[in-house]
């Protein structure tokens, strides 16, 4: 019997996948759980048009990402930061802090997650940083760290 899994189901497959199981194990098991549905024509259908949406959406939230990358590649962040005399920072700069400074600055808002940073940024300069913004755009920011 085909069914449509509503719910990742370990060693029988994904959500939203369908396939072949046992008459029993699909009526005694999968129905009464909820965990899947029958692969008749209306669930087919139901099944099409919410993969139909979800790549729509997708495509929405990759466009959105690369405008934003554009955005990024075409902004220096400056950060003010106490530094002694040797250009070594007081602390340290952190993905936490460039996210919050890209904000308030530019009014674009990034995950501190999505931030690549290698490791805190603790002289002053100008640094190349790369945001992944979504799965295959990354965008290039360059910070100007300045002491005061």
């Amino acid at each position: 019997m085909k069914v449509i899994l509503k719910e990742d189901i370990k060693g029988v497959g994904k959500k939203d996948q369908i396939i072949n199981a046992n008459d029993g194990y699909a009526r005694n098991y999968l129905f009464p759980k909820n965990l899947a549905v029958p692969a008749d024509k209306g669930n087919l259908t139901n099944l099409k048009s919410k993969q139909t949406s979800e790549e729509h959406r997708k495509e929405l939230e990759r466009k959105s990402a690369k405008k934003t990358a554009k955005e990024i590649e075409e902004i220096t962040l400056k950060l003010q930061v106490k530094s002694g005399e040797n250009g070594k920072v007081f602390g340290s700069i952190t993905a936490k802090e460039i996210a919050e400074n890209l904000e308030k600055q530019y009014k674009i808002k990034v995950d501190k997650k999505k931030i690549i940073l290698q490791e805190a940024i603790k002289v002053l300069g100008t640094f190349q940083i790369e945001i992944k913004l979504y799965d295959g755009v990354i965008g290039k920011l360059k910070v100007q760290v300045l002491g005061e």
